[in-house]
């Protein structure tokens, strides 16, 4: 395994930063309306295609949390992770049919904004405030941290920092252009990335076909993989019993089996796809038709995201148990950088390439929504409310320069300590403190026309208190285990001294959390009138799709379930 770089790989770096840069230029040169126009820079209005549209969301999704979070959860739980890319696809498919429609005949362009047109400013100005704090100290902070250490460990480990700047500034130049350079960079970023993901996995099954002494054939290391690690192409965990080994129990508390399907894992991707700035943001734009088109092609892509995010991870596994493979401090989040070790010359550019393009578009994405949220929805309404469009877009970037250094200090030393949760799991048990709250507010405000404000208050103070609830404090309240629940233990160094935890998957705590939020959302509702004055007006024309449409939803749900009969 050599960490060592040669000339091709720099030549081939460059080439895609070249290609990149020129590219975005070319765009903004082209488009030089984004430099005034405020829904031009932020939402690149009306002039991305389907295809931008889809590559973007791929593209700014898919970053250092899947290339080295999920490869890590890979290396560690196996094919089961899967079920977060695959059941996206699914949501994208009730994404695309119910609630983009009612976006763009309201003329959403901000989910605070969502907010502020079905229920009140107070709503509003809540969710922007959470918002902004998650996408700084969760996501931002996360995607720079876990993106500087996989390329670091590419390297020879002692860049850390200097690649953490790098992956900032990239992304600032990009991001500065406004939305449609980031929407028609994220083209080349997405085409980079599922081609060097797919040499990268490629490369992985190849070696572990030589390290069994099958020969260089991707194919045979693959099938290898499947007699050494059966555990791991396993999609549904059993629940433990009595006799459960630690190792299985803390795959559960991650991946709890079938119950996960009935609870969080949908409450993740509805909300993330569906409720999400830093998602919706593409499709906002556009019409309907190109709308649904893009987040369908998206969909349909998530399909191969374990292919090039999760089976190097699971090679990774079972060279590292044949001893064939060191990870650094033996953390599953280096599994991926450690497989990329094995790359030839030139590839390992092309990777480094792959891994950049993931991590800066997500960069480029996630600042861009930051800025949108605090321009529009804070700056606008409550700081300057007669500011102009120049002045907006240029308040737009300074807060794009604000969040990336709020960003680069809290991850300088890692002091939210992404890395001791293993970077996947960090971002979404943190997320899922506010994603029951949130999805049940958009679910109820979009398609029950009796949900009122008040409702909505109490359904995020209720999700966000029950997530906190379930999570800490639940099990030495209210027992290991009744009808709601089955905790279990695990090890966690408290004051220095390692001491046996109880805790129930989070998954099932956001499910419950969920469950509870909608109670009461509806309970409050039902002290109002039958229907509330800023419910939103819909028909079912809002909801039909065209026979292409129709063909790429069967299309995606006829491969996911042969995948789900494959491996269950």
């Amino acid at each position: 395994m050599n960490k060592s770089l040669v000339a091709a790989d720099y030549i081939v770096f460059l080439i895609y930063f070249a290609l990149v840069a020129s590219y975005g230029y070319w765009i903004y040169r082209r488009k030089k309306k984004a430099v005034t126009d405020t829904h031009d820079f932020f939402l690149a209005e009306g002039s991305l295609t389907w295809w931008a549209i889809g590559a973007s969301l791929i593209a700014s999704n898919i970053s250092a949390e899947q290339f080295i979070g999920m490869s890590g959860d890979g290396f560690f739980a196996g094919i089961a992770v899967a079920a977060y890319e695959w059941i996206a696809a699914i949501a994208l498919i009730i994404i695309a049919i119910w609630f983009i429609p009612v976006y763009l005949k309201n003329k959403i362009y901000t989910m605070p904004q969502f907010l502020k047109t079905r229920y009140n400013e107070t709503v509003a100005l809540i969710m922007a405030i959470f918002w902004l704090l998650l996408y700084v100290f969760v996501n931002l902070t996360s995607i720079l941290y876990l993106g500087a250490v996989a390329i670091n460990g590419l390297v020879d480990g002692q860049h850390l920092h200097t690649i953490m700047i790098g992956l900032a500034i990239f992304s600032l130049l990009i991001a500065l252009g406004g939305m449609k350079v980031i929407g028609f960079t994220d083209v080349i970023q997405v085409g980079v990335l599922i081609i060097g993901g797919l040499a990268t996995t490629y490369l992985a099954l190849t070696v572990v076909s030589e390290t069994f002494g099958l020969g260089s054939n991707a194919l045979a290391g693959f099938t290898a993989m499947l007699k050494d690690a059966p555990e791991h192409f396993k999609m549904i965990f059993d629940k433990p019993g009595p006799t459960t080994s630690q190792l299985e129990i803390n795959k559960y508390l991650v991946l709890p089996g079938i119950s996960m399907y009935f609870a969080g894992q949908w409450i993740v991707n509805l909300n993330y796809w569906g409720c999400n700035q830093y998602i919706t943001q593409r499709a906002l734009g556009a019409n309907l038709q190109t709308a649904r088109t893009g987040i369908l092609f998206a969909g349909f892509l998530k399909l191969l995201m374990p292919i090039i995010v999760m089976l190097p991870g699971i090679a990774a596994f079972v060279l590292y148990k044949h001893g064939h493979l060191n990870l650094a401090g033996g953390s599953k989040d280096y599994a991926y950088s450690a497989m990329l070790g094995f790359l030839p010359a030139g590839l390992k550019g092309l990777s480094i390439a792959a891994l950049t393009a993931a991590i800066v578009s997500s960069l480029a994405g996630k600042i861009n929504s930051i800025s949108t949220i605090f321009t529009l929805d804070v700056y606008k309404k409550y700081i300057r409310k007669d500011a102009d469009e120049q002045k907006m877009v240029w308040t737009g970037r300074a807060a794009i320069i604000v969040a990336l250094l709020v960003g680069i200090i809290f991850t300088w030393k890692d002091l939210l300590g992404i890395s001791s949760s293993g970077g996947f799991t960090y971002i979404q048990k943190y997320t899922g403190f506010i994603s029951p709250g949130v999805l049940a507010m958009f679910l109820l405000g979009m398609f029950w026309k009796r949900t009122t404000g008040a409702a909505a208050v109490g359904g995020l103070i209720t999700g966000f208190v029950l997530c906190v609830f379930f999570n800490e404090f639940a099990p030495q309240v209210l027992g290991h285990e009744n009808f709601l629940y089955t905790a279990y233990p695990t090890q966690e160094v408290v004051n220095g001294v390692l001491t046996t935890v109880w805790e129930i998957p989070f998954l099932i705590c956001m499910g419950l959390a969920f469950l509870f939020t909608m109670i009461v959302m509806i309970g409050i509702s039902l002290g109002g009138p039958r229907i509330n004055p800023k419910a939103f007006q819909l028909d079912r024309a809002m909801f039909k799709v065209k026979p292409s449409i129709m063909a790429l939803i069967v299309a995606t749900l006829i491969i996911l379930m042969g995948l789900y009969v494959k491996f269950w």
